[in-house]
């Protein structure tokens, strides 16, 4: 293995770059060639390769996003994109690859595997929706940019005496609703998970007005639907005018936290270590604070083992 190149694909995730940047300097330490591949699987398709060593990832282990940019190809999905894509790397000389992004990610990182170029994945995505590991690069600092939101929000319900929904990404997975919204002191979090009744927020929101309670925090997670909607139905059911805030995209962005900065050091040193050892169509995880590696193919099809005590601390903490 003497030639190696490391991209990043689908959602920008905090932590990506300290990523990268252990991929290269390990690269480099190991005295292996090392290229970064610009917008994921687009860049391979059109063949935007850069050349880089230890002083080209300089100065990026605590700034958000990608230096390496980031897209989607729907050119990627088709054999013929994968063969351009096949046919750039071979004229690169190019052994192997480090990949990191989420589920779809990994499944461009398998056609590559399968076509023979070894592939490593790194869990890069705020959702926290890959199931195999117990966290993604990216989820913590995600989880603590709302928490900072909910601090602020916070102050200004209590002002106006209102019930504020705060509406947060994950796709279908509510980890940084139910992370945040614990974190945050939050009376009720409403995750696809473990859903539950209007009809349970309002009871809950009715007695807390009842004991002299100034402010309502309502964390929504958006598989389990919109604040817009939740909004509407606390209005007719329950007179109960709730302020909205939708969060989006900050949750992308900011300096990674140290806990994400460290783990995707950690996870891309291992992913070049894997690369040396000749594995091909891997990912790397971490459980219960060791890392690991397994098949893509397993880390797409494994199962939630979802934290229900979570849920069971929130209904004790926000009586």
């Amino acid at each position: 293995m003497d030639r190696i190149a490391v991209l990043t694909s689908g959602g920008d995730a905090p932590g990506m770059n300290a990523a990268i940047r252990a991929v290269v300097r390990a690269a480099v330490m190991f005295d292996m060639q090392i290229y970064g591949v610009y917008r994921g699987f687009h860049g391979l398709i059109e063949g935007d390769f850069i050349e880089m060593d230890a002083s080209s990832v300089g100065d990026i282990i605590h700034k958000g996003g990608t230096i390496l940019k980031s897209s989607r190809s729907e050119e990627f999905k088709t054999k013929e994109g994968r063969m351009k894509a096949l046919s750039n790397l071979e004229e690169k000389g190019i052994d192997g690859l480090v990949v990191i992004g989420g589920d779809g990610t990994f499944q461009g990182a398998k056609e590559l595997s399968d076509m023979g170029i070894k592939t490593i994945g790194l869990p890069g995505t705020i959702d926290n929706d890959l199931h195999y590991t117990d966290y993604t690069i990216g989820f913590d600092t995600a989880v603590n940019t709302v928490l900072e939101a909910v601090t602020k929000i916070r102050d200004t319900s209590t002002s106006h005496e209102k019930a504020t929904i705060i509406e947060v990404m994950g796709r279908n997975c509510g980890d940084i609703a139910l992370y945040a919204g614990l974190a945050g002191g939050a009376e009720s979090i409403i995750i696809p998970e473990d859903p539950i009744s209007t009809d349970h927020v309002i009871t809950k929101l009715k007695a807390g007005k009842a004991r002299g309670k100034q402010h309502q925090i309502i964390m929504l997670a958006e598989g389990a639907g919109q604040a817009a909607d939740l909004q509407k139905i606390l209005l007719e059911k329950a007179k109960m005018n709730a302020r909205i805030t939708v969060l989006g995209f900050i949750q992308r962005g900011g300096d990674p936290t140290s806990f994400d900065r460290i783990l995707a050091s950690k996870m891309g040193i291992k992913a070049v270590e894997l690369l040396r050892a000749g594995e091909t169509n891997k990912v790397v995880g971490i459980k219960n604070n060791a890392l690991f590696h397994m098949d893509i193919s397993e880390s797409l099809t494994a199962s939630r083992l979802f934290d229900h005590d979570m849920i069971k601390m929130t209904e004790i903490l926000s009586i």
